[in-house]
């Protein structure tokens, strides 16, 4: 009776102490993805104005998770402008919580008239900012 109480002690010892040292490593090993100093996911929106910085920006509000640009013409087609509207809309870092929207204009007898904006754009957009937020992520690890 002593052997398999002994032998019941032992293996409960062996697991609680195999739970312990589980417990003794690192909490995370990847960067949280919820940071959020200034009310939105702040790698969402470090990587959505490094995305635009190559456009005037109109307003930026972080604790709303909003960016809207002026607009935006490529010197290669001038007569065409763009502008943009970054809309982040968790704290969490996932692809729903980021929209992209945007307008187009081309110059038509001396004036902008409003044109379609391709889809592709708007979604050529949004994967280009969840990339960089995801490395802004990885990077935070690697430090």
């Amino acid at each position: 009776m002593k052997t398999k109480t002994f032998a019941l002690i032992l293996a409960t010892s062996v697991i609680a102490l195999t739970g312990c040292a589980k417990k003794d490593k690192p909490k995370a090993q990847i960067a949280a993805s919820k940071v959020t100093t200034i009310g939105v996911n702040a790698y969402l929106w470090r990587a959505s104005l490094d995305t635009l910085s190559f456009m005037p920006l109109l307003q930026t509000d972080s604790s709303g998770g909003v960016i809207v640009t002026d607009w935006y013409a490529n010197p290669q087609t001038p007569g065409e402008r763009v502008k943009l509207t970054i809309s982040i809309l968790d704290q969490d870092l996932r692809a729903d919580a980021l929209r992209v929207a945007g307008s187009r204009q081309v110059a038509q007898g001396g004036q902008w008239v409003a044109a379609p904006l391709r889809a592709a754009t708007v979604q050529k957009m949004e994967a280009i900012i969840l990339t960089k937020a995801r490395d802004l992520r990885r990077s935070a690890i690697s430090g």
